[in-house]
């Protein structure tokens, strides 16, 4: 017997035109009570430093706090906002879900969906092939390995 699940589902969203097309085809083709629209941001900062840091530059002691005003935290208020009026056009009750990621993307879905109990996940794909995809993590491939629940993965549409 399966277990019953809860009514809710985490979709991952990043603006990108792959994320749209998940959060509609998830409005077509799944029914629940509540949607949480997940966007996962990481400080400007810490995108700097990981970047000084891989090039082999010294890296800065880096204050994280959002309290002076980040690109990065306010870019990502708008792509949860757009989201959530993107997910509302699909049919959902939907709240936005802004998280602050300290290691991958794939983490940060994987634990809010712990977190809130959705009972599926949502998510795009870039779908990379060949000597790309060879050489590219896939965030998709991570949270269904990881997930422990429900994943419907939404491929990048056909050229």
């Amino acid at each position: 017997m399966v277990e019953p699940i809860s009514d809710s589902m985490l979709i991952a969203y990043d603006g990108s035109e792959e994320s749209k097309r998940a959060l509609e085809y998830a409005g077509q083709l799944l029914r629940v009570k509540k949607a949480y629209i997940l966007t996962a941001w990481e400080p400007l900062q810490r995108q700097a430093a990981r970047t000084a840091g891989a090039s082999g530059m010294m890296q800065p002691d880096w204050d994280s706090t959002t309290e002076n005003g980040d690109p990065a935290h306010d870019e990502a208020v708008a792509i949860c906002r757009e989201g959530v009026a993107v997910a509302a056009d699909a049919g959902f009750v939907a709240e936005p879900y802004l998280v602050e990621t300290e290691t991958t993307i794939w983490s940060a879905i994987v634990d809010a969906a712990e977190e809130l109990d959705a009972g599926v996940i949502v998510s795009g794909t870039r779908a990379l092939t060949g000597f790309r995809g060879l050489f590219s993590a896939s965030t998709s491939d991570a949270v269904v390995k990881n997930a422990g629940r429900p994943v419907l993965i939404v491929p990048a549409a056909k050229d």
